[in-house]
Formats: structure tokens, sequence, C-alpha cells
């Protein structure tokens, strides 16, 4: 996968834009997209934009929506909290942006809630790649989420893991809000069993070190180990861990890349890894939607692989462009977000969203792949 060219290809997305759209004084609608596309999480951010992306040239060569066209305005917070609050600041100050789409981040999420951004511009945050509970209890009318939360998704490892008589459960998980939504879900499932964590280890979001961790949880002797954690820090905590002789089975939350992680962590180490996952199996064309989704691939990236990562965010974008044809001609922020929450189990292709006046939570589908022997995820 060539990052620099995705990268490139995201923050090109005004300017290309502008050029087709702008010049020729065509209507337009603008939604503005940070995203991490360096750092940590640049791999993940790079198909997150690709998402979205194929899925708004799609509408917008179909004509857009009531005739108009969809920029979209995409910057890099290299996940960074503060960088988030400060370039969502200047987008929301820009009038002619109607929504926001695809951010990620718990803890970069969690600070534009604490600090009012959204609510004091009125706009609505469409499809964020997080499950963190925080950003959706309380209860706030701002983020439509698409994906299930970090608790529904622990509650399904457990349930698994116990159904298989798998009890001595250790945790590991990025020390800040995401990972600590996380903790909290695989704390709960495992509490309604009766049982508790055999260690609980965490790693720093900023170094990604994992090599205290390693040592926690091999001292646990834990029969199975649930990670809460992005792609660099879980490939190198299953590196480390199966070369000092960790047997566990291993789970991790949905928020990584299979393929990534074979490349980081090798094949021998991480197959057998079990993944949540809060969409459909992208890879075969069994729904309508992701049958969509391989035709739109194919047309406007087809040097691109398919991951749960941009057909999560191609699902997102679907329920944006759904929301913007329902707020009508010229659309304003007070029209998108009411014309969102009047979305009422509305059938994508084989995926169903909903949401209502106390209802911001679009899916709770939850299912959990395995990396097989060659590599591949399996169902």
């Amino acid at each position: 996968m060539n990052i620099s060219k995705l990268r490139l290809t995201a923050r090109g997305l005004l300017v290309s834009c502008a050029m087709a759209c702008g010049a020729a004084g065509a209507a337009e609608i603008v939604v503005g997209q940070i995203a991490p596309l360096s750092g940590v999480l640049a791999t993940t951010g790079a198909q997150m934009v690709l998402g979205g992306k194929i899925a708004f040239d799609a509408v917008n060569d179909q004509g857009g929506v009531h005739g108009a066209k969809i920029r979209t305005i995409v910057l890099d917070d290299g996940y960074k909290v503060d960088e988030t609050v400060k370039l969502t600041r200047q987008m929301v100050a820009k009038p002619e942006v109607v929504a926001l789409f695809g951010f990620a981040g718990t803890s970069n999420i969690g600070k534009l809630l604490e600090e009012r951004v959204m609510a004091d511009a009125g706009i609505a945050l469409v499809a964020p790649y997080s499950g963190g509970e925080s950003l959706r209890s309380p209860f706030n009318p701002w983020i439509f989420h698409v994906r299930a939360g970090y608790a529904a998704e622990a509650e399904h490892m457990v349930k698994q893991l116990n159904t298989l008589g798998i009890d001595r459960v250790a945790l590991l998980y990025q020390d800040d809000g995401f990972g600590r939504s996380g903790q909290a879900g695989v704390e709960a499932a495992l509490a309604r069993r009766g049982q508790k964590v055999v260690a609980s280890a965490t790693y720093d979001r900023v170094t990604g070190n994992v090599d205290a961790a390693v040592q926690e949880i091999l001292a646990a002797k834990a029969q199975a180990v649930i990670m809460i954690a992005v792609n660099k820090p879980a490939a190198a905590f299953v590196k480390k861990y199966r070369e000092a002789g960790g047997g566990g089975q291993l789970f991790n939350i949905s928020v990584v890349d299979p393929a990534e992680l074979v490349k980081l962590g090798g094949l021998n180490n991480v197959r057998g890894l079990g993944i949540s996952q809060v969409v459909p199996y992208p890879y075969q064309g069994g729904l309508p939607v992701v049958r969509e989704f391989h035709e739109t691939l194919k047309k406007y990236a087809p040097d691109q692989a398919v991951n749960y990562t941009n057909f999560e965010e191609f699902v997102g974008a679907k329920v944006l462009i759904e929301g913007l044809r329902r707020a009508g001609p010229q659309p304003t922020r007070a029209k998108v977000l009411a014309a969102l929450e009047s979305i009422r189990n509305h059938d994508l292709g084989g995926i169903t969203i909903s949401y209502g006046p106390k209802e911001r939570v679009g899916s709770r589908y939850v299912e959990v792949t395995v990396i097989g022997s060659e590599g591949k995820l399996l169902k």
C-alpha cells in the first residue's frame, strides 16, 4: 500500500474538487474531515480518507446531491489531540462547511465534546472511527455513530472465550481514552460472568512501547489476551509475546488492519489472532453494499485493496450522503443534523442504520474474525 500516495490524494481533495467544480461555478456541499495522515495511525488514516473519498466521487459523478457536488476538505492531525481541536476549530469557522466526517481517536473526539467545539458550531460529526463509550454516554446530539461501541465488541470477545472454557483473561490497552473505554468494556463483560482480568497492562500512545506489558502479561500465565491497541503497538506486543513463549489466545478490538499486523508482527506470530469487527465481512460480495463497494473501489482507486477500514468509512459516507439528500437543496448545519436524526431503519444494501431524537448509535453489529495461516482474514 502506498501511504504517501494516499496522503497526497487526501490532501489534494480540496484542490482537485475546486478545479473540477468551483471553476465552473457549480453548486457544492462542503464537508470537513480531519484524519491521522501522519504519525502512529497514518496507515489507518489513509484508508479512512480513501473509503469516504470513493463514495463522494461516485455520487458526484452521478450528479451530486440535489445537483450539488460534495467537496471534502481533508486535514491531518497526526492523531494528536491538541491538533484535532485546533484544526476542527479552523474547520467549523468556515460557514460553508455543513458537516464533519470520519475523525479518529476517542481522546481526540472526546476533547472536542469537552470543549463544546461541535456544540458551539451546531455541526454534526458522522462516522467517527471510534467505539469509545465516552462518545456515546452521556448522550450528545452531535455525533452520529455508524459502528457499535467498544463495550459491545468486548462483550462479544469475552462471550466467545467463555464458550471455549477460557476464563484467565489478561488485558493490554492504550493508556488514553480509547484504551480505557475498551478496558471498561472488557472488565464489565468479565464481571457479568463473575470474573476479573488476571493482568491489566498499558502502553503509551505516543511511544507505543510494550516491553513492560509483555513481561507483566507473561507473568500472569493468561489463557487469553484481549488487546485494545492500534496497529504498531499491537503488532509489537504480539511479536514479543510470542517470541518470549506466550501461548495465550490473542484478540484485538476492531481498529487494526490485519495486513499491517502481518507485515509488522510476522505471520507466524499473528496467525490465529482474533479481531472483532463492526461491519460485515468486506472481502466477498455477499451483500449489495459490499458489491457496490468493490465496484466503486475498482473504479476510483484500482490500485488499492479492500479492508475493513476503507469499507467502514465508505458505509459512513453513504450515511452522510443520505443525510445530505434528506436535508434538501442548499443544506445548512441545522438541516443536516435534523435530516440525519430522521434516518430510521435505513437499508444501505444489507446494513441497516437507524437514529432518533435520543439515539446516535446507528448499528450494533459485531462479529469476530481470525487471521488465517496465509495471513488472510477469515470469518
